[in-house]
């Protein structure tokens, strides 16, 4: 069954604890705030965010890809004549990796977007 009464002494101490008015001393509120101010001031000096740029892994993961291969012909192919042909154009295609993502880079300027923030802990936004 249910209780139907209404509690009188837990209002009471509600009502009581609402009515409560309690402010602190101006003197620990002024040395509550300069300490606040002052952690603050810290933690704005220290770097929000981390910056780590990966403009240049596509490159090397092109790079050693085709390294890989070139250096997989020469070992794999019996004829010389072919095998120097497959990793030099392997070769080829590496280097044409890198001038293309550096001219991509400088051309589209997005060195920027290709970047992770990494945001440090405790640091105020």
């Amino acid at each position: 069954m249910r209780d139907n009464r209404p509690n009188t002494e837990i209002e009471e101490v509600i009502l009581a604890s609402m009515k409560m008015t309690d402010v602190p001393a101006p003197e620990l509120n002024k040395e509550l705030k300069a300490a606040l101010y002052q952690r603050e001031a810290v933690l704005r000096k220290q770097p929000v965010m981390h910056k780590l740029s990966l403009w240049y892994l596509p490159m090397i993961l092109n790079l050693v890809t085709f390294s890989l291969l070139s250096l997989f012909a020469l070992i794999m192919i019996e004829n010389m004549y072919l095998s120097y042909f497959a990793a030099g154009i392997c070769f080829y295609v590496g280097v044409a990796g890198i001038l293309l993502t550096v001219v991509g880079v400088k051309r589209a300027n997005i060195k920027e977007e290709i970047t992770i923030h990494i945001e440090k802990r405790g640091v105020l936004a």
